[in-house]
């Protein structure tokens, strides 16, 4: 009977995200509250589910859903952030302490960067992973709520964690940017997170590819003036002006054009 009943809501976890407890008294109506919480119990331990307030959340569709959203956002323009990762290599200094921020773009330089003594902050668990299979770095990994959809940690305990580290230079990547808003992004936490390394890093170096120009998210978190170096693989002859005016380094594909002059930059082999 148990195992019938088992195998039952184990099949229901396959068809829906969330499971109510009243839903599972209802389709066994023989069966106490106590034994269906020991259900619950079970497949929690099995890994199939997380129990929440009156029910329980199906692990395939919270897997499912997260995986899907960052692997396409990681395929969207891959070529573009491995070019502007591959630009951002000279600006790593062995020995430095460096915040990697999350995202694909990060993904793509913790690749590619050398395997150096560094010491490593970042709130990316899939770019510490990365950065370990390397043997010199020191990585610290920080605290925080995890956010399914950019695999990062964020919250109160990050910045709380990150108060004790003193960054020489930071790599952010935002979600959007536009002359009006400045650099964005779509989550609230990450917004704090990215705005207090932004302004206790001592250099700020922001990685954006051309698709995320004119986007506007509802938070945004610095501006032009804030950072040092704009690395991208855009035209950015719209907002040299700008830039100008920040005192703020641009490096596009192949060239730098810092206060309204140009120059040639070092080519990184990828």
């Amino acid at each position: 009977m148990k195992a019938t009943r088992r195998q039952q809501i184990h099949e229901l976890l396959q068809t829906k995200p969330f499971v109510s407890l009243k839903e599972l008294a209802e389709m066994f109506p023989d069966v106490t509250t106590m034994t269906l919480r020991r259900d619950i119990e079970h497949f929690e331990k099995q890994g199939e589910l997380i129990k929440v307030r009156n029910g329980a959340r199906s692990m395939k569709f919270i897997t499912a859903t997260a995986d899907e959203t960052y692997r396409r956002r990681e395929k969207e323009n891959e070529a573009s952030k491995r070019t502007i990762a591959s630009a951002a290599l000279p600006y790593l200094e062995s020995g430095k302490c460096v915040f990697l921020d999350s995202g694909s773009t990060i993904m793509q330089l913790a690749a590619l960067m050398p395997d150096e003594v560094m010491n490593i902050v970042t709130p990316g668990p899939n770019v510490s992973l990365k950065l370990i299979e390397k043997r010199n770095p020191i990585v610290t990994l920080i605290g925080g709520i995890l956010n399914r959809d950019s695999i990062s940690v964020t919250g109160d305990i990050s910045i709380e964690s990150l108060k004790a580290i003193d960054i020489d230079t930071a790599f952010i990547v935002p979600s959007g940017y536009s002359e009006k808003n400045g650099f964005s992004c779509g989550n609230y936490s990450e917004c704090e997170l990215k705005s207090y390394v932004v302004k206790n890093a001592k250099k700020v170096i922001m990685l954006i590819d051309s698709s995320k120009f004119e986007k506007e998210f509802p938070y945004s978190f610095c501006t032009m003036s804030d950072i040092d170096i704009l690395i991208t693989d855009a035209d950015f002859k719209k907002y040299t002006e700008n830039a100008e005016k920040s005192g703020v380094k641009i490096v596009s594909t192949g060239t730098a054009v810092y206060k309204g002059h140009i120059s040639k930059c070092i080519p990184v082999e990828i």
